[in-house]
């Protein structure tokens, strides 16, 4: 299961996507996460499928490769979806040994399930379709404005892009340290609940001190490369808008209107 998280990864191919302005990508990530809870209903969500499903063909990105990376998060899908399931107040439909469904909860419940699944697939996309320093550069550039109030926007988005460039390192070596204990006689899939956290506990410790080596690592080479800082700093490959960056705020834009007008005067 840990080699099928995408999150993080980045998905080498020639698109359209790829080639956006990281800045526009940040943008439309942000802007369509907003758009999912702005409003509850079909006609929102299906105007939302159509255009994740618009920005997947344009990535060329395979839906699959996508959609492994959601068997990472099933299990917290389906406590809230059994959270919104049981715990939403309305009309009963459904009573099971003192359990009851409401049609509002099971509204609330399917609804949820689809954001989240919406949501972690756009924000794939952006991570599958820009490199690391791609991302760095354009988390920087949008954040440039936090400077007046003394934010350090360089560091903040070089960590945010390092923990994003980690995340798939980590599982890495997660899914090695697992087969080097199960080799040994350790079982992970035996058992209740408690007895499957209890085993993850022998995991826990070294995957700890390989994170805090890498960190080291990673600290003593930026020194030995004289890095103090954004402060002054200038870049080889300065973000530069195209035409295909305006063609996608137009189409952002277009996306946004949708599902306003969608929200507002659809009712269902």
């Amino acid at each position: 299961m840990l080699r099928e998280i995408t999150l993080g990864q980045y998905y080498s191919t020639e698109s359209k996507i790829h080639s956006l302005d990281p800045r526009t990508k940040i943008t439309g990530t942000f802007v369509f996460i907003i758009s999912l809870f702005l409003f509850r209903s079909v006609a929102t969500t299906a105007t939302a499928a159509l255009f994740l499903l618009l920005v997947i063909s344009l990535s060329r990105v395979p839906l699959g490769f996508m959609l492994r990376g959601m068997k990472s998060i099933v299990f917290i899908l389906l406590i809230t979806v059994v959270f919104n399931l049981f715990l939403t107040p309305g009309i009963p439909i459904f009573s099971f040994y003192g359990l009851v469904i409401s049609d509002e909860g099971l509204k609330v419940a399917v609804f949820t399930a689809i954001r989240l699944v919406f949501l972690i697939i756009g924000s794939s996309i952006m991570t599958l379709t820009t490199t690391p320093n791609n991302l760095t550069d354009g988390l920087e550039a949008l954040m440039n404005p936090l400077k007046v109030f003394r934010v350090p926007v360089h560091e903040v988005a070089m960590m945010m892009s390092i923990a994003l460039r980690f995340i798939p390192i980590l599982m890495e070596e997660t899914d090695k340290i697992m087969k080097a204990q199960e080799a040994r006689g350790a079982d992970f899939e035996g058992g209740n609940v408690i007895d499957r956290a209890k085993a993850l506990v022998p995991v826990l410790v070294p995957l700890f001190v390989s994170a805090f080596r890498r960190a080291n690592d990673l600290a003593m080479a930026m020194e030995a490369r004289c890095y103090r800082g954004g402060e002054g700093r200038t870049k080889m490959k300065p973000l530069v808008y195209k035409r295909i960056d305006l063609a996608a705020y137009f189409v952002l834009l277009s996306y946004l209107v949708l599902m306003i007008l969608a929200g507002m005067f659809v009712p269902y």
